[in-house]
C-alpha cells in the first residue's frame, strides 16, 4: 500500500498509535497529515500534526525527546498507523514514559 492509498479522515488525518518496539508499551496517540507521514518515512523519526496549533510537529523537536521508528505498520482498513519506535525519553510532555498512566476504575473490580 502506498501513503496515497491510505484513507484520511475527512480532515485529512490518520491516528497514529506509537508503540515502543522492546517493551511493546504503548507510548502515545497522535494525528498524521500525509505531509508528516511522509517526513516521517522520509526522516526515520516520527512527525505528527498538531490539531490544536495546526502544524507539523517533530517529537522531541524541542525536548530532545525524539522518536526513532523501527517499524511502520497500517491496519486491514487502512485507516490507523501503528509505529514502532526507540524512544530517546518520555513520550508523554508531563515527563511520564506514556501518556497512558492514568486509569478508570471499573465498576465491578
Amino acid at each position: 500500500m502506498t501513503v496515497k492509498e491510505l484513507k484520511f479522515n475527512e480532515a485529512g488525518l490518520l491516528p497514529a498509535i506509537v508503540q515502543d518496539a522492546i517493551s511493546r508499551e504503548v507510548l502515545m496517540m497522535a494525528w498524521m497529515n500525509e505531509e508528516s507521514l511522509q517526513l516521517t518515512i522520509q526522516s526515520g523519526e516520527t512527525w505528527f500534526w498538531s490539531r490544536s496549533r495546526q502544524e507539523l510537529w517533530h517529537k522531541g523537536g524541542t525536548s530532545g525527546n525524539t522518536q526513532k521508528v523501527k517499524t511502520l505498520y497500517y491496519d486491514c482498513d487502512g485507516d490507523t498507523l501503528l509505529i514502532l519506535v526507540t524512544p530517546a525519553g518520555p513520550a508523554c510532555h508531563t515527563g511520564e514514559q506514556s501518556c497512558f498512566y492514568r486509569d478508570i476504575p471499573l465498576a465491578n473490580q
